[in-house]
Order: structure tokens, then C-alpha cells, then sequence
């Protein structure tokens, strides 16, 4: 069986290295391994996602955090948000808890396929989702993080074009009843959809 960076339990041989990654003028240390995604360095979405990022407040989830990058950064960026960081990768969620600890913040970190074992409701959701899962994987997930977010939460999404971002902005106009390109650049887009506060 081939194994992704989205596999619970990862068996590659251990390759653990330290990586330096810069965004919004702020730079940390990271370990990263091998079995994760990105493990030589901040992908290109990820930090397009960081620095597109409005302050954030509240509960903010980072659904399928990898070793960490964004919910990181986040926490290091806002202070007064509460910061929830979940993945169903074993590996990546232990590298995630060293790196909270490596940069001085802290998170709860949760494993979990999905929203599965994530309680509660956000004001932030933030994902680089694991495209190579499959549209139907990746579309439940939206979907679930629209039911989970508060009234005049946000879903804020990293996608390249050429995997989809098009068909995902429509789908978050349908699912939403709003979306807006945030940022584009190098063929990524950052999506971002605000749940409609009830009138």
C-alpha cells in the first residue's frame, strides 16, 4: 500500500531534520520527518495562507496541521486566539506538539480523521487540505467546517488552480452562500467564506 502524508500511522524510516520557515516578517524553527507533508520546507500555499490571514480571535482550528507551519504561526501572530491544531497523521501530530513547544506557544492538538473527534464550534478554520485525498474527501470537510463554525466565523482555504480551486470556489458559493478569492499568487488561490451571522 502507498503511504501519503495523510496515512495515520506512517512506517517510512525516520529522517528528522530542522527547518527554518519566515513569514509576516516572523521567523521560526521547525522539526520536520519524513512521512509528513513538506518536510524540507514551508510549501508554498501554507505560507500564502499565513500571510493572507486577518488577526484572529477566539477558537481557530487548524484542520490537517501537518508538523505544525500554520498553527505555529498563527499562535505567535495572535496571542488572544485559542488555538485548536488537528491531523489524522500520528507522526505529524508529534512533530506539531515539539514544534508548539520549540516556539513558545501552546495548542490543543487532536488526532483526527476529519472533524471526527474535534468538539465544539470555531470562529476561525484554517486548512491547506490534503488534495490528493479526493474531492469527496476534501469537499466533507468544507462542509463540516461550515456546521462548526460560529455565526460570522470564516473558512479560509489554501488551493492551487490547477488542483481544483475554481470548482472549490464554487462549491463554498453554494455551500456558504459567499466566497472571495483573498490572494492569488504562483497558482495558488486563498479562498475564504464567511458563515452569515442569523438574522
Amino acid at each position: 500500500m502507498t503511504e501519503h502524508y495523510y496515512t495515520p500511522r506512517p512506517e517510512s524510516e525516520h529522517r528528522e531534520r530542522l527547518v527554518r520557515a519566515t513569514a509576516r516578517g516572523l521567523t521560526l524553527e521547525f522539526i520536520t520527518d519524513a512521512g509528513v507533508f513538506s518536510k524540507n520546507e514551508l510549501d508554498p500555499g501554507s505560507r500564502l495562507l499565513i500571510e493572507t490571514m486577518p488577526p484572529i480571535s477566539g477558537r481557530a482550528l487548524d484542520l490537517g496541521c501537518g508538523w505544525g507551519p500554520v498553527g505555529v504561526f498563527l499562535a505567535r501572530l495572535n496571542p488572544d486566539a485559542r488555538l485548536v491544531m488537528a491531523d489524522v497523521n500520528e507522526r505529524a501530530l508529534d512533530l506539531t506538539r515539539r514544534n508548539l513547544a520549540r516556539n513558545g506557544v501552546e495548542a490543543d492538538v487532536i488526532e483526527s480523521d476529519g472533524f471526527a473527534a474535534i468538539g465544539g464550534t470555531f470562529r476561525h478554520v484554517v486548512t491547506n487540505p490534503p488534495i490528493r485525498a479526493g474531492k469527496q474527501v476534501i469537499y466533507a470537510m468544507f462542509d463540516e467546517a461550515f456546521e462548526r463554525l460560529e455565526p460570522g466565523g470564516a473558512l479560509s482555504v489554501v488551493i492551487r488552480k490547477q488542483q481544483g480551486a475554481p470548482s472549490a470556489l464554487k462549491h463554498f458559493e453554494t455551500t456558504f452562500g459567499n466566497a472571495e478569492i483573498a490572494a492569488k499568487d504562483a497558482g495558488y488561490w486563498i479562498i475564504r467564506a464567511y458563515k452569515e451571522e442569523k438574522a
